[in-house]
């Protein structure tokens, strides 16, 4: 069992991995240090979490102290360490970066050998090398197309997280990818789009003539600011007809060369989002709609209490929700805008409504209200707008008031 001992704001995590040659015993430790804002009740929870995590470490041989470990070796153990950690879909990203990017770089590289001059030379193999693209066939072409600086800190950070975990287990002092000691391409946050109220009030007017399903679809995501995994994972025995909530418990993801799987929200967080009656009225047609369908296919039909569905039940694949916003805001000749941008919208409908960010917060499931900070920046920028028009309003009359009366008094002078 992992000993845990307080060492000022941190934390060591120390296990016993029994007895080397000379009968003395093995320990090794690791340090946990409490994200800032944490309560005592969260930094227990996390620090069982983390002995748990190092423990099984140790256990399962994951944690080494061989001088001859790569950076490779070490993060095909930081993977297992992060199984069950990461989500799949991050995961899956990672472990595609890490063998198809990462590894033929700097792979090779002795763990306690890797300085900051060994990232930076990868950071600048990233911006200088053209991407390329390996076919089923394998071919591989390249494209005159260079990454961008947010792809470049993308995988970046990933180095950055292997290493960390590498510090945490004490197999290198300090982590020679910190930001702090590199040179990173500048990048520019992305423009949070959203649906003006006008864009949005002809948006849902234009549902009307839509499939039913896609009609449920559009307005839980603006009432909801869900996700879109969180709405593709919805089933119908999520909706409490009683409290008018909505229970967020999964989401809907789809890995390539897998089938559509579930795993549970973002942030791990589980929030119950109330709805208005108009959108529980559409959700009890769309579930009689479905069980007619059920009913006219019969053994074909997959019965999983799925909300939305492809033609025989079964979970929809979440690109679907994408592809068809899309060609809906085109068939309607609406401006174009990604399917997240209802997300995005129903936050700042709720701001300019009055809801605090606490509350906004809850119901668009952030783990750190700091992630629903951003969205004040859209709200900032519209008040100011607003008080330009304002202005140029009052100019303008103001000038049409005063030049009658200079006239009058240019007329009398003379």
């Amino acid at each position: 069992m992992a000993n845990i001992t307080k060492r000022g704001n941190t934390y060591r995590i120390r296990v016993s991995c029994g007895l080397d040659i000379n009968d003395k015993q093995i320990v090794k430790s690791t340090t946990y240090k409490p994200l800032p804002g944490m309560t005592e009740k969260q930094i227990q929870k996390e620090l069982q979490k983390q002995a748990l995590l190092f423990e099984e470490a140790c256990k399962n041989g994951l944690v080494s102290n061989d001088p001859r470990l790569t950076f490779a070796d070490f993060s095909e153990q930081y993977l297992a360490i992060k199984k069950n950690v990461l989500s799949p879909t991050v995961y899956e990203d990672y472990s595609q970066e890490l063998n198809k990017l990462i590894y033929p770089q700097i792979g090779h590289l002795k763990l306690s050998a890797i300085r900051p001059v060994h990232i930076q030379n990868f950071v600048k193999y990233l911006a200088e090398t053209p991407t390329t693209k390996t076919y089923r066939n394998g071919e591989k072409v390249t494209f005159d197309k260079y990454r961008s600086p947010a792809t470049i800190r993308r995988i970046i950070a990933i180095v950055q997280s292997v290493l960390t975990q590498a510090v945490k287990l004490e197999l290198i002092s300090s982590n020679p990818s910190d930001s702090k000691k590199l040179t990173l391409p500048k990048a520019t946050k992305p423009n949070i789009e959203i649906f003006t109220k006008q864009e949005a009030a002809q948006m849902l007017s234009c549902l009307e003539n839509e499939p039913l399903q896609y009609r449920v679809l559009i307005q839980l995501a603006v009432i909801l600011g869900a996700r879109r995994g969180e709405l593709v994972g919805l089933k119908f025995s999520d909706i409490d007809h009683i409290t008018k909530k909505v229970v967020i418990e999964r989401a809907a993801y789809k890995i390539k060369g897998k089938p559509t799987d579930i795993k549970p929200p973002n942030d791990f967080e589980t929030r119950a989002v109330s709805i208005p009656d108009y959108c529980l009225k559409l959700l009890d047609e769309l579930k009689e709609e479905k069980s007619k369908e059920a009913e006219k296919l019969g053994d074909q039909w997959v019965d999983g209490d799925w909300i939305f569905t492809q033609w025989n039940g079964s979970l929809m694949h979440p690109d679907t929700v994408t592809k068809w916003f899309s060609s809906f805001l085109s068939r309607y000749g609406l401006k174009h805008r990604r399917f997240n941008s209802l997300r995005h919208t129903s936050a700042t409908l709720l701001l300019y409504g009055g809801v605090s960010l606490k509350q906004v917060q809850g119901r668009l499931g952030h783990g750190n209200i700091a992630t629903t900070n951003k969205y004040l920046h859209i709200i900032a920028e519209a008040d100011e707008e607003a008080a330009n028009i304002l202005s140029n309003m009052l100019t303008v009359k103001t000038k049409s008031h005063a030049d009658p009366t200079d006239a009058d008094k240019t007329n009398k002078a003379i």
